[in-house]
């Protein structure tokens, strides 16, 4: 790897090197390293460009690094991972996309994962978008995600996307069986002339299941963002859907949230707040010294942790 490939890997999975144990590495298009252990396989796909992990039942305390670096100008991509997560499981998978983009032609991935978490299945997946680079080309991302969750699987997901990318699509899509529980927050700023948008559906079609989706962003400059969050409630369920954002200068936020009951013990609570940063909070800051700039800087900071 270059210097680049090696910002944008500690950017996207906080490595400063290879890591140990499971992990596959795919730069500007094609293998940059792959391992795999006794209980996690990676196998490429043959009819499509992407790779298939299985974890066998029963791993524990093993995680997998699954970054994509792009620093080719122009280039186009789209990959497709699917994860099988055998029972009893309880693993982490750390993901993510870093572009760099210093020519004058869009680069774009577009990566579609699909979880199938087996029988008390437990994981916690992380992705984190970053673009950099002064081209004038376009930086794209648009991950999709689709989830099943068979009985008493539990996915825990973050998603982070707080620099870099000029225009973003995000679906994620989740069903749940018996007793399965899906936990999502998501964190995103735009800037410039950036769009974004983000759609959620999930579905609780087993009884106990409970999906809870957290929402908080961060719009500047003349930025564009959409946040849209179906939960349907097709059993005995609980599902909650929260999106908070702060809009500054010249932005727009739209937040969609929609929430449908199938059954008569299904319980669904939605909420949404779009605001400025609280002039109060700006004053407190500034009497301690901070620029009014430092200042909004604190307080979008502490919002997105």
């Amino acid at each position: 790897m270059d210097e680049i490939q090696r910002m944008l890997l500690e950017q996207v999975a906080g490595l400063h090197e290879v890591p140990a144990g499971a992990y596959n590495l795919r730069i500007n298009g094609g293998l940059g390293g792959r391992n795999t252990t006794a209980n996690i396989d990676i196998v490429p796909k043959t009819d499509v460009s992407g790779i298939d992990i299985i974890i066998k039942p029963g791993t524990k305390n093993e995680s997998v690094h699954i970054p994509v670096l792009l620093s080719q100008s122009g280039l186009k991509e789209c990959v497709y991972n699917d994860f099988y997560i055998g029972e009893d499981c309880d693993v982490t998978i750390v993901a993510g996309c870093g572009i760099h983009n210093g020519g004058d032609e869009t680069s774009e991935h577009s990566g579609i994962h699909r979880f199938f978490l087996k029988k008390n299945a437990k994981i916690k997946y992380v992705e984190k978008h970053y673009g950099s680079g002064e081209g004038t080309g376009e930086r794209i991302m648009n991950p999709t995600t689709e989830v099943t969750l068979d009985e008493g699987a539990y996915m825990e997901m973050d998603t982070v996307q707080i620099k870099g990318v000029d225009s973003t699509k995000r679906v994620t899509k989740a069903s749940l069986g018996e007793g399965a529980t899906l936990v999502i927050k998501e964190k995103l700023m735009t800037h410039g002339k950036q769009t974004a948008e983000t759609e959620f559906t999930v579905d609780l079609n087993g009884a106990g299941s409970s999906a809870n989706v957290i929402s908080r962003s961060v719009a500047k400059d003349s930025s564009h963002q959409v946040f849209l969050s179906k939960i349907n409630g097709n059993n005995a369920c609980a599902g909650h859907t929260e999106c908070d954002a702060i809009i500054m200068d010249s932005a727009s936020v739209s937040a969609i949230p929609e929430i449908t009951a199938n059954h008569l013990e299904a319980s669904l609570i939605h909420e949404a707040a779009i605001g400025k940063i609280a002039g109060e909070q700006l004053i407190k800051l500034m009497t301690l010294g901070l620029t009014e700039e430092e200042a909004e800087a604190q307080i979008v900071n502490g919002f997105l942790k």
